[in-house]
């Protein structure tokens, strides 16, 4: 006798039921289904027809991650729409729940932003990846043969010259992302001779750093981690007086007592994904996965380096990473999914 008939006879002969046939054997039947196969017990996958929509922003980590997300949901059966976004305008879309999903938040350019809207109360920190995040001065390490005592500033600072061209001699150039940063007030601050020379898009860094490496000429640019350029270069970055939050406002705090932003950036940061609030109970089986989902600074190097450097597309460069950590993706969500 199976444990099915088993089961049923001793639950259809116990006297302490007043049920009789179809509702015994409709009671029955759900009894099955919840102490049999539990699975079955939660709600179906996709449990809403309604889209999710995943956020994409302009650069090449934060698009793949977004992509690998989508494409694990589509394959459980969700309806999955992108939305190109920048930073600034991606908070009020979360907030009202225009969009669901940011994958990749960073604490050096986000921070004062999620806290801002975050405690409006209606977008959720889902969980950190292991990723640390940095954003530095930045040299490839055969620098460090010409001016020795790198990575510390202030060998950079005697240096200064060793980095000039044609546009900023005698003074070194310093080859800034498109983002306004205070590159300039931390010159001033740190008496350093070197010229900001900021690029027209992000790309550009990585065409002036490949024209410097093949001739080992040398340069310090924008750089920051996780990024694919540490997959494919070696190099540090420049270490500056540690950062304190001090440093942006109180001109006495640090080596300058005149001036502010007279230190680096913050080391190790936070690396966060973010969610509309209504996410989890919309889509449980959804914010799971996105719970669960995590990338370190080697992971995200290398599938940005998927398309940065081996010229693959964002879709291309996701489906490589899912082919090839099977096993990983299957255990996002797992709780959650009810498999």
């Amino acid at each position: 006798m199976t444990r099915f008939s088993m089961f049923y006879t001793t639950f259809s002969r116990h006297k302490s039921f007043p049920f009789s046939g179809r509702l015994l054997r409709a009671t029955f039947f759900l009894l099955i289904t919840i102490f049999f196969f539990p699975a079955f017990a939660k709600a179906s996958v996709p449990e809403s027809k309604d889209p999710i929509r995943i956020i994409l922003n302009n650069w090449t980590s934060q698009i793949v991650m977004a992509k690998i997300y989508g494409k694990i949901l589509e394959a459980k059966g969700y309806e999955v729409e992108y939305k190109e976004l920048t930073t600034k305008d991606q908070w009020a879309r979360l907030h009202r729940g225009l969009e669901h999903v940011q994958v990749e938040v960073w604490e050096g350019t986000m921070a004062e932003d999620l806290e801002r809207v975050r405690a409006k109360g209606q977008i959720v920190e889902v969980s950190d990846h292991d990723a640390k995040t940095r954003e530095e001065w930045w040299y490839p390490s055969y620098v460090e043969e010409l001016c020795p005592g790198l990575p510390d500033w202030k060998a950079l600072k005697k240096c200064a010259s060793l980095f000039s061209d044609s546009t900023t001699a005698p003074r070194g150039r310093y080859v800034a992302g498109p983002w306004e940063k205070p590159e300039k007030a931390r010159i001033r601050a740190l008496e350093m001779d070197f010229t900001v020379r900021p690029v027209k898009q992000a790309d550009d860094l990585w065409v002036e750093l490949e024209k410097s490496y093949q001739k080992k000429e040398p340069i310090v640019l924008f750089n920051w981690s996780p990024n694919w350029v540490e997959d494919r270069f070696e190099g540090k970055f420049i270490e500056f007086p540690n950062y304190s939050a001090e440093c942006e406002t109180n001109p006495a705090w640090g080596v300058n007592s005149e001036r502010i932003h007279d230190c680096g950036n913050p080391k190790d940061g936070w690396l966060k994904k973010v969610a509309w609030v209504k996410m989890e109970q919309t889509w449980p089986c959804a914010y799971g996965v996105l719970s669960d989902m995590n990338f370190t600074n080697a992971m995200i190097s290398k599938v940005s380096a998927l398309v940065d450097a081996d010229g693959m597309t964002y879709d291309q460069a996701a489906d490589r990473w899912l082919k090839e950590n099977h096993s990983l993706q299957n255990s996002w969500g797992q709780h959650s999914c009810g498999k």
